[in-house]
């Protein structure tokens, strides 16, 4: 009986002790894991995480993933094509229509605890499919381009394949201005949510040059 105890007890320290190595693991100051095991220090929730496959785990106490029921996704036009898509300034919208989903609505996209790495999950073997629909090598290309959400997430956006597309810098750095900008047109009451996802959609660089300026 002595026996099993001291080694019921040397399992539980063994427990403890590898417990304790795991939360040392963390590094200080991190406030969440990605699902490709990195650690983002990011102070804010938007954004969080976007390169490394969206947050696994908030550090900092933030509501998890589950909290957002997003719905359904919504096609803004038919998706016609897979292949020999027009790799440009703008999407194909052959291939690249834009969608939203259906459950984001204004309040929830404007509320508070809103946050766009809660929601955001683009797999690698996604944006690898985007690249090849478009003539691209499926690779990674750093900061000389990126597979960007049409409609982007703080916009109601879908993750799904065709609401994304691959755009080269700086192209996404200007229409990442334009999304917090619409994104505030709309919580203000400017602008009609249903108005920015589709004019977003159609033409995002003459929204552009109307809404920002330039």
């Amino acid at each position: 009986m002595r026996r099993r105890s001291a080694v019921l007890v040397g399992v539980c320290t063994a427990a403890l002790a590898l417990g304790s190595t795991a939360r040392a693991a963390t590094p200080p100051g991190a406030t969440a894991r990605c699902s490709d095991g990195t650690y983002s220090f990011s102070q804010t929730h938007s954004g969080t995480c976007s390169h490394h496959g969206g947050v696994a785990t908030w550090l900092d106490g933030a509501a998890a993933t589950s909290a957002f029921a997003v719905g359904s996704t919504m096609l803004l036009l038919t998706r016609t094509r897979t292949t020999g898509c027009a790799l440009g300034a703008l999407p194909d919208r052959h291939c690249s229509p834009g969608a939203v989903y259906s459950g984001l609505s204004k309040a929830v996209i404007c509320s508070a605890g809103f946050h766009t790495a809660a929601i955001r999950n683009v797999p690698e073997a996604e944006k690898h499919q985007v690249e090849v629909e478009y003539g691209l090598a499926p690779r990674g290309y750093g900061s000389a381009l990126e597979i960007d959400h049409i409609v982007s997430l703080e916009l109601g956006g879908s993750n799904d394949i065709a609401n994304l597309f691959p755009e080269r810098a700086p192209g996404f750095h200007a229409k990442d201005r334009l999304e917090n900008r619409l994104h505030g047109l709309v919580c203000s009451g400017q602008m009609t949510l249903r108005s920015a996802q589709q004019q977003i959609a159609a033409d995002w660089t003459s929204l552009y040059r109307r809404v920002v300026g330039g």
